[in-house]
């Protein structure tokens, strides 16, 4: 596997986590790979074979070549059907619904089409724009020109949102929403519709996916016990612990390393 990360410009940095190309040779008979929920939107160009993305156990799509992958909330498989080639970029929480008139809830557990978010024409050119891209650095460029004329118009980002969202990963998750709206239901209400809205996963849900990852790093990292990175996460006790990581991996911590299924998600969190 070849995973590469790219900084957006210093224009979209507010916006754009990263931009990120992999590559997977084809292979006979190419394993499922389980993927991990990790609270971010991904703008997603498949530019080799074809992805399946998995239903049920035996039933499965195949993923749009040009697609927005919602937020998720629980961990979904996807197969290579050959040559994996991918390009996307990948989103704060708060941030794509900037570039689209849809409701970010709406997007939620699936992939969509940008024929589906965009105009025809501009999703058709978009896409063979970056197809037809020289290298990653092209690829790069083209996307930023598109996003940065979508936000030509003035867009305020909802201070209550956006600070929250700051709030939530600076602290790792480890954060009270009834500490951030001060225990009043009515504002607490608002930052709920305001968030399903902007980021497309409640506030509470979004902060469960963040402290995960911190969790998720600490356990590839293989410095610290279980129990340690139960207290270090900030979980009540170990049962809590393995509870949220079985919720949203699929697998108890003790299994998560040894877990074939897993490899793109180690590769993933490093």
């Amino acid at each position: 596997m070849d995973y590469n990360t790219f900084l957006p410009s210093k224009s979209l940095s507010s916006f754009i986590n990263c931009f990120w190309t992999l590559e997977v040779a084809s292979e006979e008979k190419p394993a499922k790979q389980r993927i991990v929920p990790d609270g971010c939107i991904e703008l997603t160009f498949i530019l080799g074979d074809d992805i399946k993305r998995y239903t049920s156990a035996n039933d499965y799509i195949l993923q749009p070549r040009a697609m927005v992958l919602g937020q998720t909330v629980s961990p979904f498989y996807i197969q290579p059907t050959g040559y994996v080639h991918t390009f996307a970029a990948s989103f704060f929480p708060y941030a794509f619904s900037h570039f689209v008139s849809k409701p970010i809830i709406s997007l939620r557990n699936k992939e969509t089409s940008i024929y589906e978010l965009f105009g025809h024409d501009e999703a058709a050119e978009l896409e063979g724009d970056i197809i037809r891209a020289l290298d990653t650095k092209q690829r790069i460029k083209i996307l930023e020109n598109f996003l940065l004329a979508k936000l030509s118009a003035p867009h305020t980002i909802e201070n209550i949102v956006k600070t929250t969202v700051d709030v939530i990963f600076s602290k790792n998750g480890n954060v009270s929403i009834d500490a951030i709206t001060e225990s009043n239901p009515n504002k607490k209400r608002q930052l709920e519709r305001k968030f399903l809205n902007m980021v497309g996963v409640s506030p509470k849900n979004l902060s469960k996916l963040v402290r995960l990852q911190a969790a998720l790093k600490l356990i590839i990292s293989q410095e610290d016990s279980l129990t340690s990175i139960a207290y270090k996460s900030n979980y009540y006790d170990q049962s809590h612990f393995i509870k949220d990581f079985k919720e949203f991996t699929g697998v108890n911590p003790r299994d998560f390393l040894d877990d074939k299924s897993m490899a793109l998600s180690l590769l993933f969190n490093k």
